[in-house]
């Protein structure tokens, strides 16, 4: 399962324009117009990733 932020939006009024997406074992991170290809990561860094965009 992937999560995408609430405050996700289209920068053109295009619906997922500018989106990134975390897979909930917080282990990957995709691109949302390309859902086909992820990122993985050790766990800690994603989720110090998610931390530090929060702020």
């Amino acid at each position: 399962m992937w999560r995408k932020s609430s405050r996700s939006g289209a920068s053109n009024g295009g619906g997922d324009a500018n989106c990134v997406e975390v897979h909930a074992n917080l282990d990957a991170i995709r691109d949302s117009k390309n859902p086909t290809a992820a990122l993985r990561f050790p766990v800690v860094a994603v989720r110090n990733f998610v931390a530090a965009i929060k702020r």
